[in-house]
């Protein structure tokens, strides 16, 4: 029986999508079958046997259209596993040390019973939307600090918890 993975995204800028991308292209290397949707574009999760959500941090926040879509599915999401991402620290911080999730990540883990949360670094470049993100852009604060090797060795450890086999969380920061 082939896993159904649905890997969802909020994002604003494309850099927390092409997260969920990786993710996706590795889940499907590993023999799952995962659909890469907008979390605007999903009615209903009831069709798949997991779900990956992830959301850019933006001020400490997840982006609004994720924590929307966690209280429209949260019943159904509640019977599924369910592994969490964010990205935002526009510093190497979230390659060097575990970052907890922020409070409203934190009571999702919680009320969806999720399996992990885990933080990778952000993406701020030219040409990024919103007033707030060309100021931190100019002020020489932004870059690329997604770390793929990281980001693919736990769509692995997904993969293999999916596929019933002991899995142990990728090494830490």
């Amino acid at each position: 029986m082939t896993t159904k993975v649905l890997v969802v995204y909020a994002t604003k800028n494309w850099s927390t999508a092409e997260i969920a991308r990786t993710i996706t292209e590795v889940l499907c290397k590993e023999g799952v079958e995962a659909e890469l949707r907008r979390v605007s574009e999903v009615g209903d999760v009831l069709a798949y046997d997991a779900v990956v959500l992830g959301s850019p941090l933006y001020a400490g926040r997840w982006h609004k259209d994720a924590r929307r879509f966690v209280r429209r599915n949260a019943r159904a999401l509640a019977e599924t596993p369910v592994w969490l991402f964010s990205s935002g620290p526009l510093d190497a911080s979230a390659g060097e040390r575990d970052i907890p999730p922020v409070p409203a990540v934190r009571r999702a883990l919680v009320r969806l019973d999720a399996r992990e949360h885990v933080t990778f670094g952000g993406c701020l470049t030219e040409g990024a939307k919103g007033w707030a993100a060309r100021m931190i852009v100019r002020s020489g604060k932004g870059g690329d600090f997604r770390d793929f090797e990281r980001i693919s060795a736990w769509a692995q450890h997904i993969g293999a918890t999916l596929h019933g086999e002991n899995a142990v969380p990728p090494e830490g920061p």
